[in-house]
């Protein structure tokens, strides 16, 4: 792991707060540590890679509070439920809230490890994607009102005479404007450029 990965425990018992920071520390993984899921509010915005170790049951504001309140905030940090075994009932609801595991008390080792090394590489794929889709976005942000208007329409598998058609213009001029989104958005084929736009949240969920 790099160094700017980070696991965040969130826990108010002092003694399995200090044992899972060396247990991460013995692995060469920076860790921060919160006693209460207030502390760790206090502590946003936190990006990541990484993953968050969040106990359910905690005085002050909960762990399934708190991670409502994380699915607000831009953290790409994935969640491991920490849990006693009567809030199994609870770790599942978590997870059918977005947490990415659960791991229940008393913990082993062994597992947690394997657990929080998935979710940090999760964490890993959710930045380069999210990066990938602001870089994506300003190229968009490049296009002009009439090249955005030739690009859906040739997302919609129209051709240059259908567009020219539909936008009241010449096939010559539908051209123009194909290659210049060809050239802004950096597509060498019509492929690579729908794949491209398609992996943009706003643009796929257009009718």
């Amino acid at each position: 792991m790099s160094d700017d990965t980070t696991v965040y425990v969130v826990e108010d018992d002092e003694i399995n707060r200090e044992l899972m920071k060396d247990l991460f520390e013995s692995v060469d993984l920076h860790v921060e540590a919160f006693p209460s899921g207030n502390d760790f509010l206090e502590a946003l915005p936190i990006q990541g890679p990484g993953c968050i170790l969040l106990d359910v049951r905690m005085p002050g504001i909960s762990g399934l509070d708190l991670q409502t309140k994380l699915a607000e905030e831009p953290t790409r940090l994935p969640i491991i439920i920490v849990t006693a075994h009567g809030d199994t009932q609870m770790a599942v609801r978590a997870m059918k809230e977005g947490a990415f595991d659960f791991v229940e008390k008393p913990i082993n080792n062994q597992m947690l490890l394997e657990i929080a090394n998935k979710a940090i590489n999760e964490s890993r794929k959710l930045i380069a994607d999210l990066d990938f889709q602001d870089e994506i976005q300003e190229r968009m942000n490049l296009l002009t009102p009439r090249e955005r208007d030739v690009l859906e329409m040739i997302a919609q598998g129209k051709l240059n005479k259908q567009i020219a058609f539909d936008l009241g213009i010449t096939q010559r001029t539908v051209e123009v404007h194909r290659a210049r989104v060809m050239e802004k958005m950096q597509a060498r084929t019509v492929a690579d450029l729908l794949r491209t736009v398609m992996s943009l949240d706003t643009f796929a969920r257009k009718p």
